[in-house]
C-alpha cells in the first residue's frame, strides 16, 4: 500500500491545483479498491475510475504509451552512458 500512497503523494506535490473534473484511472487492483486509497482520492476531489473485470482494453492506451516512454528513457540513459564513457 505504501507505494500507491507515495506515488499519491508526488503526485500532490507535483500539482499546484487539481482541475475540477479530474478522473484518476486504474485496473481493480487491490492498491487501488482499498478504502484508504479510495477515500484519500475522494479528500483531494479527484474522481476514480476503474476497468471493468476482466476489460484490458479501456487501459491499453495507457500501457501502451508507458511501455514507450520506458524503452525511450532507457534507450537516452544508455545513450548518455556511452557518451560519457
Amino acid at each position: 500500500m505504501e507505494l500507491v500512497y507515495q506515488t499519491l503523494d508526488k503526485l500532490v506535490e507535483a500539482t499546484v491545483l487539481f482541475h475540477p473534473e479530474t478522473i484518476l484511472h486504474s485496473d481493480q487492483g487491490f492498491h487501488y479498491t482499498h478504502p484508504l486509497f479510495q477515500e484519500k482520492v475522494k479528500k483531494l476531489g479527484i474522481r476514480q475510475s476503474m476497468s471493468r473485470k476482466g476489460n484490458c482494453w479501456d487501459n491499453s492506451p495507457m500501457e501502451s504509451f508507458f511501455g514507450h516512454f520506458t524503452s525511450i528513457t532507457k534507450l537516452r540513459k544508455s545513450y548518455a552512458i556511452k557518451a560519457g564513457s
